[in-house]
């Protein structure tokens, strides 16, 4: 089996690197941060979302498992004293793997046919230069609201707990092929409106969205902030590609979200 490390590129991550690499070459693994068909991830969510967009051209082939050096993520199941044990199961292929949905981008410009995709882990979010961001909001094709506001995040499941949560967003289990609409503390007076709660739209419908004023914006795709010009529009929808994690173990998502922020200690 092909594996690749990507390092948070602290002390600790760095020597857990080290460790990792020489007890899976004991055991036949070869290093190709080529072509692997696992990633482990040392550090922490953010070392998981760089790996994600290093091979997000190879999405169908690699499987990702996350070692967690800090407090424990959403993406990472293993605690440096499990290295051992987690090398032992890679090597002998004792491990399933989990599917979850991601979220699309795409950017059409103005007078152009050129336009840009990105595939996002966590979420994406549309700001402006100015002091407010004035957009249209399509659902399906049909209006839905004209937005006015700080901004818009559009996230997937496994990324609702991230930023969209910190906004007021709801909580989705990562099995559900859905994408999340939660404004950023949007106008609402009596001249200008918006439905003020986070939409969760299923997998078959798409979310476009169109300037108002002005044509540039600042994108993040994930930890990726872009800031692009003559924008025509922004679409989201559910990505075909998906991204595929190796699980070892049984960690349930409502378990990680009860650890991460209500009680580390979970009673029966």
């Amino acid at each position: 089996m092909r594996f690749a490390i990507q390092s948070r590129n602290d002390p600790q991550s760095n020597e857990l690197m080290e460790r990792a690499i020489n007890y899976l070459t004991n055991f036949g693994l070869v290093v190709d941060e080529e072509r692997p068909e696992i990633v482990l991830s040392i550090g922490g969510d953010g070392t998981l979302l760089h790996a994600f967009h290093r091979y997000t051209h190879m999405l169908s082939e690699v499987a990702f498992v996350g070692i967690h050096t800090g407090h424990l993520g959403f993406y990472a199941d293993w605690k440096p004293s499990e290295i051992e044990k987690l090398v032992i199961s890679i090597a002998k292929d004792e491990f399933k793997v989990i599917e979850y949905p991601l979220l699309e981008v795409t950017i059409n410009y103005q007078n152009s046919e050129e336009c840009y995709t990105y595939l996002a882990l966590n979420e994406s979010t549309v700001k402006s230069p100015e002091v407010t961001l004035v957009m249209d909001v399509e659902l399906n094709g049909r209006p839905f609201e004209r937005f006015r506001g700080d901004g818009l995040c559009i996230s997937t499941p496994s990324g609702s707990t991230a930023y969209n949560k910190a906004l007021g967003g709801a909580i989705l289990h990562p099995s559900l092929q859905a994408f999340q609409l939660t404004e950023m503390a949007s106008i609402n007076n009596r001249v200008f409106r918006t439905v003020g709660s986070s939409l969760v739209l299923p997998a078959h419908h798409k979310c476009i969205l169109k300037p108002v004023k002005a044509e540039d914006f600042t994108v993040t795709v994930d930890h990726v902030q872009l800031l692009h010009k003559n924008v025509k529009s922004i679409q989201y929808r559910v990505a075909k590609e998906k991204i595929r994690f190796a699980r070892f173990k049984a960690f349930p998502f409502w378990q990680r979200v009860h650890e991460s922020f209500i009680d580390s200690d979970l009673k029966e």
